[in-house]
């Protein structure tokens, strides 16, 4: 007896036969969901980018008209000459948690007439100053969150003796460069075009405001707004903490010096953040995954790609001088950290992994260490 064969309702039949009961059409089931949500991330981060954008310009442009507001505020605290600019800068950045708007302050305030060229360039290298410490306060949380491992507080100490150390000569170079007009040809301003359009979309905005408001609040408001726009920024980055296996196995590798300034250069440039690229270092090495002598060219890199924001506000701004103030960071910045790779890394390395060593290693050094990079800015405010 032959056995009954089960018809196979998984195939379509290829012909209906005329007078066949009708077929039943089976809806193809939707995509995954998460098929979907990384291209709706991908959109949802592209236009916070852009809102972030629109907001970055309106409040270089407020601050810009308000600059004046600031000048009395400086006199008060007696901020005059390179120093004391400095001086506030690197506590503006303490008080912020973030270079990058004290930067683009520095830059609108020159825009203003309220600081000179070098005084800018000192505030600017002042915002680098005070930025470093978050990657210190980075470490001190996984300080925290591990029980006691001191680890995190060393690694944020490299980072930020790595920074104060090379920009020392980098500023000094830098003045130099200002004084003498050496980048001076590489000056440059905002496309016409682009100012046109900028002009028509926000001076309305910008003169409704400043006929509202006294320039001390605008230049408030202007602070505001541009707070806003890096916060907006930021939620639009992708989270990279804790980092994801490719990034652990791409950084596991880089074991050269050259290797890893290379990577802070780029990770830097491609997140328009410091403190988020300088920061996973800590996570990173915790995990055994860089050497703690690779943190140095990393940090190295980033604290010129770092200047990537700034040099973009200061074209948007329209005054080339601006540009050349940057340029002539990234260049000094740069000539600094290439020598230093060059010809000296090995004492180098060895001053700043003794200096962080002795810093963390009991808990009176460290108290002292946070008292200096503390009580520094303040006694270079009132010179």
């Amino acid at each position: 007896m032959e056995s009954a064969q089960v018809p196979d309702v998984t195939a379509a039949p290829a012909v209906l036969l005329e007078g066949s009961a009708p077929s039943i059409e089976v809806p193809r089931p939707a995509p995954p969901l998460s098929s979907v949500r990384p291209w709706l991330q991908v959109a949802g981060r592209a236009v916070s980018c852009l809102a972030a954008l629109a907001l970055f310009i309106l409040a270089l442009e407020v601050l810009k008209a308000g600059a004046g507001g600031v000048a009395p505020l400086l006199d008060r605290v007696s901020a005059e000459g390179g120093l004391n600019i400095f001086g506030f800068g690197w506590l503006a950045a303490y008080g912020l948690m973030s270079g990058s708007p004290v930067a683009a302050m520095a830059l609108t305030l020159f825009g203003g007439g309220v600081l000179s060229d070098g005084e800018a360039f000192a505030m600017i290298n002042g915002s680098r100053y005070g930025a470093s410490f978050i990657v210190l306060l980075v470490g001190f949380l996984y300080y925290l969150r591990r029980q006691r491992d001191p680890d995190g507080i060393y690694i944020g100490a490299v980072a930020l003796l790595t920074t104060f150390t090379l920009y020392i000569p980098s500023m000094l170079l830098g003045f130099l460069a200002l004084r003498e007009g050496w980048l001076n040809g590489l000056a440059f301003g905002r496309p016409a075009l682009f100012g046109s359009v900028m002009n028509a979309i926000y001076d309305p905005a910008v003169d409704r405001a400043s006929a509202l408001l006294p320039e001390a609040a605008l230049f408030l408001l202007g602070m505001a707004l541009l707070l806003g726009s890096f916060h907006v920024f930021d939620r639009a980055l992708p989270q990279l903490e804790p980092p994801g296996p490719r990034l652990e196995r791409a950084l596991a590798v880089l074991h050269r010096p050259w290797a890893m300034f290379a990577a802070g250069l780029l990770v830097t440039a491609v997140t328009l953040s410091v403190a988020l690229s300088v920061t996973l270092l800590v996570p990173l090495s915790l995990k055994g995954l860089l050497r703690r002598q690779n943190i140095i060219p990393y940090v190295m890199g980033a604290n010129i790609s770092t200047f990537g924001d700034t040099l973009f506000a200061a074209t948007l701004l329209g005054v080339p001088r601006a540009v050349t103030i940057v340029l002539v960071q990234m260049v000094s910045a740069a000539v600094v950290s290439i020598l230093v790779l060059l010809l000296a890394y090995g004492p180098y390395r060895r001053l700043i992994l003794g200096l962080a060593h002795a810093s963390t290693r009991s808990r009176a050094g460290f108290a002292v260490f946070l008292g200096a990079i503390v009580l520094l800015p303040l006694i270079l405010l009132l010179l």
